[in-house]
C-alpha cells in the first residue's frame, strides 16, 4: 500500500535536482535586494534556469509578484511544471499507482520495475510531442518524478539522444508522492509563465521592474564531475560567456540581477574565469556543500559564487 503522505508547509521542490539550491537559501536571503522587493518597486521575477525551483518557491511565498516567468531547456522539466499547473490531480492519480505498485515489492522487483519503467520512458520518447499539450503528458511527468526519486543519487541525467540513463536506486522509502507539495506547487505556477527554450528566450520579459535570477549549470569543478547534461546539448564555456553577455544587457535595460555557479577556485587556485566574466559587478563566495558525487571521500565544503549587480546593500 501507499505510505502515509506527510504534509507539508509552502511549495517546494518536488524533484531532486543536482545543483539545487535549498541548502543556499539562506545565504541568497541575505543578499536580496529586500527593500525593492517589499516595496513594490520589484514587480517581476525571471528564471531562465528553473531546475528543481527553490528559489522561485522561496521568493514567491515571501513576496508578492504581479508576474513571473521561468523557463528552461530542458523539455521533460518544462512538460512536468507545465502537467503540474494544468493537470496536478490527474497527475496525482498517475503517481499513487506507481507508488503503490512499487512499495507493494521487494527490492529484487522493485529494481525490475524501476528498468520496466525507465525503459518504457526512454522507448515514448519519439511519440511525444513536446510543442503541444496532451494527455500523454500526465504519465510522462508521472514517470519523471517516480524515476528521479528511485534512481541513484535523484539525478536526472540524459544521453545525447535524450535517453534517461541513470540506474537504480536502493531507497527503502522513497518520496515519490507528496500530495500536499504538488499542491502548493501547482498553487504557485497558476499564474506563472512557462517557458522552454534558450535561456535568452526571456528577453522580452524583463524590464527596469524586474528580479532575475540565473543558475545555469555549473561549470564543472573538475574534469570528471560535470553534471550538467540535463538536456542534450550541455552548457560549455563558450554559453557561460554568452550568459555573462546576456547578464550585461539585461543590467543596461534596469533589471537587478543575481547569478550563482560553481567557484573554479575550489579545484585550481587562481582561476579567474567567472571574476574576469563579470568584472565590474558585485562577486562573493559562500559556503556550500558538494552533495552529489560519486566517490563519498569528495563530498564535503566547497564555495560557491554569489553575483549580482546591485551589491549586499538593502534598497
Amino acid at each position: 500500500m501507499a505510505k502515509h503522505m506527510r504534509l507539508v508547509s509552502g511549495a517546494r521542490p518536488f524533484l531532486k535536482w543536482a545543483g539545487g539550491k535549498s541548502q543556499l537559501l539562506g545565504e541568497f536571503g541575505k543578499r536580496l535586494p529586500e527593500g525593492y522587493l517589499k516595496n513594490k518597486t520589484i514587480t517581476r521575477y525571471v528564471e531562465p534556469f528553473i531546475g528543481g525551483g527553490a528559489v522561485f518557491f522561496y521568493l514567491n511565498q515571501r513576496f508578492s509578484f504581479e508576474q513571473c516567468t521561468i523557463a528552461d531547456l530542458n523539455e521533460e522539466l518544462v512538460l512536468t511544471y507545465r502537467v503540474i499547473r494544468k493537470s496536478v490531480n490527474s497527475l496525482i492519480g498517475e503517481l499513487e499507482m506507481l507508488e503503490s505498485a512499487y512499495l507493494d515489492k521487494n527490492e529484487r522487483e522493485r529494481e525490475a520495475y524501476y528498468y520496466e519503467i525507465r525503459d518504457a520512458f526512454n522507448r515514448d520518447l519519439p511519440a511525444i510531442d513536446f510543442r503541444h499539450y496532451n494527455a500523454r503528458w500526465i504519465w510522462r511527468a508521472a514517470q519523471i518524478i517516480f524515476l528521479n526519486h528511485t534512481c541513484y543519487n535523484g539525478l536526472f541525467r540524459v544521453n545525447r539522444n535524450g535517453g534517461f540513463n541513470v540506474p537504480f536506486g536502493r531507497y527503502k522509502n522513497p518520496d515519490i508522492l507528496n500530495v500536499d507539495n504538488l499542491m502548493e506547487v501547482a498553487a504557485r505556477l497558476e499564474n506563472t509563465r512557462i517557458i522552454r527554450g534558450d535561456f535568452t528566450k526571456c528577453r522580452k520579459y524583463v524590464d527596469d521592474r524586474t528580479f532575475v535570477y540565473f543558475d545555469p549549470p555549473y561549470r564543472p569543478l573538475n574534469a570528471t564531475s560535470s553534471f550538467t547534461t540535463y538536456s542534450r546539448g550541455g552548457f560549455s564555456d563558450k554559453d557561460q560567456k554568452r550568459l555573462a553577455k546576456f547578464f550585461r544587457e539585461l543590467d543596461r535595460k534596469g533589471a537587478t540581477i543575481m547569478l550563482s555557479n560553481s567557484d573554479p577556485g575550489n579545484e585550481k587556485s587562481g582561476d579567474s574565469f567567472f571574476d574576469d566574466l563579470y568584472a565590474g559587478y558585485t562577486i562573493e563566495r559562500v559556503p556550500a556543500k558538494r552533495m552529489i558525487n560519486c566517490n563519498g571521500a569528495r563530498r564535503g565544503a566547497v564555495s560557491e559564487l554569489v553575483i549580482t549587480n546591485y551589491g549586499t546593500k538593502k534598497a
